[in-house]
């Protein structure tokens, strides 16, 4: 254990290729310090990669597979020794399942909100860092599915009950976007979280071999590889036409439901988008997704 001078910053990665640029981009922030992965299943295999993308004092794996384990001073400890944590792919239900009102659990909102350590996960790790998240308790859910019945028991969303990142209130993020196609389905929870919570809906999602690296002054930049995309998603203002059980979603508004912005990645880095307030943008593209009795559309 090791003490740094270290910066905030979060990094929310799609899933497949993990993107070399991001995870340097924590270590750089870490100030080489003491650099954590969490999981619930799988190996070791971070430990070498991370030691091969930069300076950092160590490296280690935790796999946290039971409430007991999550529950483990031990475990506790080193998560908030960390000056930086990465949470690994996987099912984002064993994290809810096994993490969630834990001491695990205070541990990263302790990084976060205390420490102010860079935090970031690729696919199912990167699904649970929303204030809003899918938690993939009854599997996961396509977008056909969730547009033919918005309240199917597979939309399964929580709220404002586990990973703490005050930038990302109301707001739910989505991996894997591209395969399969998920816009529906990311736009079904949106138009879930303004008919149930009344919330300014967000979400953030992101592509495979892409990732959102937010800065201490909350403004991301995409990273990445193959012309990945990262979208950020907002509720133009007016809820769901229809939003009821067994029904087909209609969330029209005049075929501007959800304001969009696209920004396709870079190697070194490309565009600018400012979550303080969701419009102070660059290197992207404005659009909108609408849904009319379950069709999907974007302009």
């Amino acid at each position: 254990n090791v003490e740094t001078t270290t910066q905030s910053g979060f990094v929310l990665m799609g899933g497949s290729t993990d993107v070399d640029e991001a995870i340097a981009w924590m270590i750089e922030r870490s100030g080489g310090g003491d650099f954590v992965v969490i999981r619930a299943t799988g190996t070791d295999a971070y430990n070498n990669y991370i030691y091969g993308l930069g300076t950092v004092n160590s490296v280690e794996t935790i796999i946290i597979n039971s409430v007991s384990k999550a529950n483990k001073t031990n475990i506790e400890n080193k998560i908030k020794n960390a000056e930086a944590l990465f949470i690994a792919g996987g099912d984002q239900y064993d994290y809810v399942k096994y993490w969630k009102n834990t001491k695990v659990e205070n541990a990263i909102n302790y990084l976060i909100n205390t420490k102010k350590v860079p935090v970031g996960g690729t696919s199912a790790g990167c699904a649970i860092l929303g204030d809003v998240y899918f938690s993939a308790q009854f599997g996961t859910v396509t977008s056909s599915q969730a547009l033919n019945n918005p309240y199917s028991q597979k939309v399964a969303l929580g709220k404002n009950d586990f990973v703490n990142i005050p930038i990302l209130a109301q707001t739910i993020t989505d991996t894997h976007f591209d395969n399969p196609d998920r816009r529906g389905r990311a736009t079904t929870f949106l138009a879930r979280m303004v008919q149930d919570w009344n919330y300014n809906a967000k979400g953030i999602a992101v592509e495979e071999k892409t990732a959102v690296c937010i800065d201490e002054n909350n403004i991301a930049t995409v990273y990445g590889y193959n012309n990945g995309t990262a979208f950020f998603m907002q509720s133009n203002g007016q809820g769901p036409e229809v939003c009821t059980p067994n029904t087909k979603l209609t969330w029209n508004r005049n075929n501007q439901a959800v304001k969009v912005y696209k920004i396709e990645n870079e190697v070194n880095g490309n565009g600018s988008f400012d979550l303080n307030d969701w419009s102070g943008a660059s290197g992207g593209t404005w659009k909108y997704f609408w849904v009319d009795n379950g069709v999907f559309h974007e302009n």
